[in-house]
């Protein structure tokens, strides 16, 4: 098991998190069940805000979870004293890197867990890097904006999510992509 301790991110500009005991680790099949509860409770945040026609119960189901797992959506998780409590995908695709499926458990959100794994995984690639969310995610779009990452025209938008994502046209309807300064 891959583990980074967050001590080795005193040079990214991270604040600090004052147990030593966190480690971002990559995921494997053992960690399933728990990727899946934190995508769902995190997803919470959506309902509600993006369209009702787009919302299910459960957020994501274990067969989609195992579907992106399958087309190669790999987790790396937060981990706190042992415990999972983050979990942020990454794909490579053609010439990109895709950042996919980033939640944090509800009661450990606002605490720079989602900053530190998104850090980590832009260290693993030199490819460029796309996120796509919700339109009507504002604080996801501020979050990754003060991470560098900017709104890509939505002509752009709409070709890059036929391109690189595989999801339905509803969805490409009511999403932005983000890309980092390596796309410009």
């Amino acid at each position: 098991m891959f583990c980074y301790s967050l001590t080795e991110q005193k040079s990214t500009g991270l604040s600090p998190l004052a147990n030593e005991e966190h480690v971002i680790r990559l995921c494997d099949d053992h960690d399933f069940d728990v990727i899946w509860t934190i995508i769902n409770d995190g997803a919470q945040a959506y309902k509600g805000i993006i369209p009702a026609d787009r919302w299910t119960e459960p957020y994501m189901s274990r067969e989609e979870l195992r579907h992106q797992i399958n087309e190669g959506v790999v987790f790396h998780g937060f981990e706190e004293s042992g415990t999972l409590v983050a979990v942020m995908g990454i794909q490579n695709v053609q010439d990109v890197t895709l950042i996919r499926h980033a939640y944090v458990r509800t009661s450990n959100q606002k605490r720079g867990l989602g900053a530190h794994l998104l850090s980590h995984l832009r260290g693993l690639t030199s490819s460029p890097v796309l996120i796509g969310t919700w339109a009507a995610a504002a604080w996801a779009i501020r979050f990754y904006g003060k991470h560098g990452f900017q709104k890509v025209r939505p002509e752009e938008k709409d070709l890059l999510l036929r391109k690189y994502w595989t999801i339905p046209e509803r969805q490409i309807e009511t999403s932005v992509v983000l890309a980092d300064a390596n796309w410009r």
